[in-house]
């Protein structure tokens, strides 16, 4: 009995110190499965039906189309300012363009002002990360939405330029001036999160490497651009690609901006839609629920292209001892 009680023991201490981890591990596989993998394998599915407004269940139904989606994609479509193509190329470019500078805008803007705050004999220094700090307590929603009120035709903006500019709504130069203002507005918003990470890896640049350059005679821009920005990018490499592939899929500031418009009358994508945005206006909208499905197969591949070809080039990647 003693030896069954001591095996029993031996198999219980096995278990929570090397097996807990199973147990632990199936509620989330199981919430992985339902809520990730399942609409993954739906939406593959759908792109290869026909399930749109004239095929809904249960008055009509739909049936399997094979690829006839993904050629519409490359041909002729729904766009009445040119093939279903064209809209898309349109649209991933602006995609990539908006991903590209809402990135890269925040990411050295912060960076600067993280710079600043954080150089020598500034005082309030505890004060300015208190200040950014609150800006990010106010849910992105509530500012988008405050910032849409002010940049309307009839918001204070205007009262106080005295003009009727459409800030969010202008067509002109292929409605240059809403997608600058969406940028803008998103520097805003993204700024204070890139000064707060930025601070932290400040603190952690060894002050040998930058009183070593000084000794040499080294300028302080000298300095930044060859200690302190390579060591910056090669920390935070993989959070810029994370936040690329974000801004490419970020749904709030564009929808709750400008709705992805100005939209042209008759075509399916606005002028400031990305990909997201018009995928939720084939699918919820307009009821395209297979064109939608195929525009997140397109959408998922471009990122998984990216994101594998910039992380595997990075410095990160390449050279990850470095700075150590």
């Amino acid at each position: 009995a003693g030896l069954g009680v001591s095996t029993l023991r031996q198999d219980i201490d096995e278990f929570l110190n090397q097996k807990l981890y199973v147990p632990l591990l199936v509620p989330p596989f199981i919430g992985l499965l339902v809520f990730t993998v399942m609409p993954l394998i739906f939406m593959i599915l759908i792109a290869f039906t026909n399930y749109d407004q004239q095929h809904l269940p249960p008055g009509n139904l739909f049936t399997w189309v094979g690829m006839d989606n993904f050629k519409l994609l490359f041909s002729g479509g729904l766009s009445s300012s040119g093939s279903f193509l064209a809209t898309f190329l349109r649209v991933l470019l602006w995609t990539l363009v908006w991903a590209f500078f809402a990135t890269f805008t925040n990411y050295f803007l912060g960076m600067i002002v993280a710079l600043m705050i954080n150089k020598k004999g500034i005082k309030f220094k505890k004060v300015f990360r208190t200040m950014f700090v609150i800006a990010i307590a106010v849910p992105q929603f509530v500012t988008l939405l405050l910032m849409q009120k002010i940049l309307d035709v009839d918001g204070i903006l205007n009262v106080i330029l005295g003009t009727d500019i459409r800030w969010l709504a202008d067509t002109r130069w292929n409605s240059l001036i809403p997608r600058i203002v969406i940028i803008v507005v998103n520097i805003w918003i993204g700024v204070p999160y890139t000064l707060l990470m930025c601070s932290g890896i400040l603190m952690n640049i060894p002050a040998d490497y930058s009183e070593a350059a000084r000794i040499d005679g080294a300028s302080t821009v000298q300095i930044f651009f060859k200690i302190t920005l390579p060591y910056m990018l090669h920390v935070t490499g993989p959070h810029l690609i994370t936040q690329f592939v974000g801004n490419i899929n970020n749904f709030n500031v564009i929808y709750l901006l400008s709705g992805g418009g100005p939209t042209y009358v008759g075509d399916t994508a606005g002028q400031t839609d990305l990909l997201v945005t018009w995928l939720y206006k084939l699918t919820i909208d307009q009821q395209y629920y297979n064109l939608g499905a195929v525009i997140g197969i397109m959408t998922f591949v471009i990122l998984t292209i990216v994101t594998l070809i910039t992380y595997r080039n990075s410095s990160s990647y390449k050279n990850e001892e470095a700075f150590m």
